[in-house]
């Protein structure tokens, strides 16, 4: 049995799948526990050069339930890294599976159970994402507040009522403004995908609260407070989301807006880290 067909298997403990992915990556990487973890989203790759000494270097396909990465712009690596001069660890997945890939709710979430299987206590999660603001030009990044799940899916099974009021941590929100005071926050909703949103689309996220709009990010937000951890969520603005601007959508220019912010990002969301 292969380990994407575990995970797809209702009979399956998808937290066992991630107790082992975690026990894999503390014997490959030498390190039994890892304080922070990071999900690095379309413009967020340069971070873990930048927050310290890579330590050691895993891919996905040899750590139980995960594969290769599935989108241009990320990377199939999970990487432990040292943060600063401290002995504090942090786990870096390059890549996230992402809910429109058709592999189910609970590989999308599997990087966060191993990040708290591993020890994590902290995670940040980063994407790239349309923004409905006019204010806010392609390579902005935005402090997630809060979310809207327009998925119609959880990746919590059974009756377990976890508490989202606080999900995305106004205590590490407020640090990173320490870092960076300019840092805007805004509410972010996640379509399926992997089409674009529809202007009409647009517009109904706007009238529901959102300034934000992707395809990552609130599955794993939710999983992470069903495990304990402490959420920081952080959007680029890769592109003014369909129908703000008149032009159009394309892959080509998330990832054209996320290089050219790559630099600002990487040492922004590393300097918050190593403030953490």
């Amino acid at each position: 049995m292969t380990i994407a067909a575990d995970l797809a298997d209702p009979t399956t403990d998808p937290f066992e799948v991630a107790r082992s992915a975690a026990e894999v990556i503390a014997a490959a990487t030498g390190s039994p526990h890892h304080d922070v973890a990071l999900v690095l989203g379309s413009g967020w790759g340069e971070t873990a050069d930048r927050i310290g000494e890579t330590l050691a270097t895993v891919a996905n396909t040899d750590v139980p339930g995960f594969t290769a990465a599935a989108v241009s712009g990320h990377t199939g690596t999970i990487r432990s890294v040292r943060i600063g001069e401290t002995d504090r660890r942090a786990l870096v997945f390059g890549t996230r599976t992402h809910f429109y890939e058709g592999r189910g709710v609970r590989a999308v979430v599997h990087g966060v159970r191993t990040a708290a299987a591993a020890g994590c206590t902290t995670i940040v999660l980063t994407n790239g994402c349309g923004g409905l603001r006019r204010e806010w030009a392609p390579g902005t990044p935005v402090l997630i507040s809060d979310h809207i799940n327009l998925t119609a899916t959880s990746p919590i099974e059974g009756a377990n009522f976890v508490d989202l009021t606080d999900l995305y941590s106004a205590r590490l929100r407020e640090l990173a403004r320490t870092v960076d005071p300019t840092l805007d926050e805004g509410v972010y909703a996640q379509f399926r995908g992997p089409h674009y949103e529809t202007p009409a689309e647009v517009r109904m996220a706007g009238v529901l609260g959102a300034q934000l709009v992707g395809m990552s990010t609130t599955l794993e937000a939710i999983a992470a407070r069903q495990a304990g951890l402490e959420v920081l969520g952080i959007s680029l603005v890769t592109n003014a989301a369909a129908g703000v601007s008149d032009q159009p959508l394309s892959h080509a220019e998330v990832l054209e807006a996320g290089q050219a912010a790559a630099a600002r990002c990487g040492a922004l969301l590393a300097d918050v880290v190593r403030a953490m």
